[in-house]
């Protein structure tokens, strides 16, 4: 699969929220460095970048209208030509004006990073797929959280993960690393 110059970027949930130690361990470390990267690679290329927030209706939830965790992480607040959306389900289509804008746009493949791989990039990129967009879910730009599966065993957040991947990989989406986008010249980017 090749992306066109207009492939849209999506950020999903890169709010201070997500940094929160009650999530629990996370692997890829160095996501957020990645993410950085695409984005600015989009920004240079002035390509299309939508950055998704959630907004949750739980007091509890890192993610709470009324504090600070729902803020996007400073690295991460969208510039004025960026569109920024909020979703109130782990799917970023779900309620919003995303696809409607997409279709506007004429864009029809996404890129799509950010948190949590098994949650909203899984629940974003299966939306995606069945719309018939043309999908990639970026590896190394996404990252999950430990978490026990349905029989109560324990999983770290490098198997869900993979399990997440595994799910959309060839069915949903193409899942690639970054390094067959990073720097690539803007008609070409998995070239």
């Amino acid at each position: 699969m090749a992306l066109d110059s207009n492939s849209a970027l999506i950020i999903i949930d890169q709010q201070q929220g997500i940094d929160d130690t009650k999530l629990g361990p996370r692997n890829n470390p160095d996501s957020q460095v990645v993410m950085l990267k695409l984005l600015a690679q989009w920004r240079q290329h002035k390509g299309p970048v939508f950055h998704i927030r959630h907004r949750s209706s739980e007091v509890d939830s890192v993610f709470w209208p009324l504090q600070s965790g729902f803020e996007f992480k400073a690295e991460f607040v969208p510039l004025p030509a960026e569109y920024s959306l909020e979703k109130l389900v782990p799917c970023a289509f779900t309620g919003s004006s995303l696809l409607q804008q997409l279709q506007q746009l004429s864009i029809g493949s996404v890129v799509i990073v950010g948190a949590s791989t098994n949650n909203s990039v899984e629940s974003t990129a299966r939306t995606a797929g069945n719309l018939g967009l043309s999908v990639i879910v970026v590896e190394d730009a996404c990252f999950a959280f430990d978490k026990a599966d349905y029989f109560a065993q324990h999983r770290s957040a490098s198997e869900v993960h993979a399990m997440s991947l595994a799910n959309l990989d060839g069915e949903y989406a193409q899942v690639l690393n970054s390094k067959c986008l990073l720097n690539k010249p803007k008609n070409n980017l998995t070239n």
